[in-house]
């Protein structure tokens, strides 16, 4: 059910002009009964000055009446056709103006961790325009030394849902073209529940690579020759034997 614009200030309006019951001022303006109770006795929304309804062509004065006389009638919003159609405008959502310095981070942050989103689906995340995430990715924006990638969710610019939501379409389409996906590029288009559930794959660096190759003994000589050039851990406590007496005939000449 739509409620009224400007809520509260609605209800102090009904409590101040209406003989209307608090379920049906809570009902219609989306808020708890007790609330009205406390904006009737003057502990909630002290100072907040009440908002015509009638006047501001949300309710008519027969509604009103007709609530008036039967306490179970719900009250019902003016129906206005200016506003038909309105959640579904489309285009680049709106941006606080808080908020909009930290655009340039999570473009930064979608186009390096998420390059397989096209410029529309950034730009409806965020709510920026493709000349910007252009010079992002080209990396000739003004201010390009200084930005930080920082993901959009924890700024606040948008829905974890929305952002798995874009990258599963991203993904749909690429799968339809063809193209052949590597393990970590398939995990950065899965969801984030799908992307922690997945095991990781066991890697052998590169490293240890050339460790083995060079414990191998590939071009080091013989196996015999490198398995007698190891000693023996005994052998570095056991002194030989008659070692004493031959320094003590050494001082006596």
């Amino acid at each position: 059910m739509a409620k009224p614009i400007m809520a509260k200030a609605t209800a102090v309006w009904l409590v101040d002009n209406t003989t209307l019951s608090f379920k049906q001022i809570a009902d219609f303006t989306g808020m708890h009964e007790l609330e009205i109770q406390g904006i009737a006795d003057g502990d909630v929304a002290a100072g907040v000055k009440g908002f015509d309804p009638v006047a501001n062509n949300q309710l008519t004065q027969d509604e009103i009446s007709a609530a008036e006389k039967d306490p179970m009638h719900k009250l019902r919003l003016k129906h206005n056709p200016a506003a038909v159609g309105e959640e579904k405008r489309r285009g680049p959502r709106y941006t606080p103006l808080s908020k909009r310095q930290d655009r340039p981070a999570s473009i930064l942050w979608l186009v390096k961790f998420h390059p397989e989103l096209a410029d529309s689906q950034i730009s409806k995340l965020v709510g920026t325009t493709k000349p910007t995430i252009q010079a992002i990715r080209e990396r000739t924006h003004w201010n390009i030394a200084n930005i930080q990638p920082i993901d959009p969710v924890a700024l606040g610019l948008c829905k974890q849902s929305e952002l798995d939501a874009a990258v599963q379409k991203a993904a749909s389409k690429k799968v339809r073209e063809g193209e052949a996906m590597s393990d970590d590029e398939r995990r950065k288009l899965l969801s984030t529940e799908q992307s922690l559930a997945m095991e990781d794959e066991p890697k052998i660096p590169t490293a240890i690579e050339g460790l083995e190759t060079f414990t191998l003994g590939e071009g080091s000589g013989d196996d015999d020759d490198k398995s007698d050039a190891v000693p023996d851990a005994d052998s570095f406590f056991n002194l030989p034997e008659g070692g004493d007496d031959d320094e003590d005939d050494d001082d006596t000449k």
